[in-house]
């Protein structure tokens, strides 16, 4: 099942609406790149985590 980042989830001062959909592994490395191109967070395994347990299944219609 594919995956889902939505930027809207967790307000921030740029006010991000990127959503990122995909397979679990490309949606966490592109919303890791994401995180620390834009929102200014470092790259790490921790983050990596942080960005899989907040992943949602992406609906189908």
């Amino acid at each position: 099942m594919r995956k889902v980042a939505d930027c809207r989830d967790y307000p921030s001062e740029s006010n991000c609406s990127l959503t990122i959909s995909g397979e679990e592994e490309e949606v966490v490395r592109a919303g890791a790149e994401h995180a620390a191109s834009v929102h200014g967070h470092t790259d790490t395994p921790e983050l990596r985590e942080q960005l899989r347990k907040m992943l949602k299944d992406e609906e189908t219609v």
